[in-house]
């Protein structure tokens, strides 16, 4: 089982090898019981969000679905995952 903050700071690189930055937070849809994870915020805007400096839209989200695998510091999606 991961935590939520245990993503954040990750570098997020496609499977052949392109980085496309750091998660700096995540987007969610809420339930009456549950919390699903439906993407991941990347790049400078998405800092800049998280710390409340800008109130504009991440510059890219990665769907969850995205994901093939975590592996050490980094987050592996697939090669047509959006780009910042």
């Amino acid at each position: 089982m991961r935590t939520l903050s245990s993503f954040l700071h990750r570098e997020v690189v496609t499977e052949s090898g392109r980085s496309l930055g750091r998660c700096y937070d995540l987007r969610g849809e809420l339930s009456p019981t549950t919390l699903r994870v439906t993407g991941l915020c990347i790049g400078r805007r998405a800092l800049l969000e998280h710390l409340g400096i800008r109130a504009q839209k991440p510059q890219a989200i990665v769907p969850w679905e995205a994901i093939v695998r975590i592996e050490g510091k980094r987050i592996i999606v697939h090669d047509d995952a959006p780009a910042p």
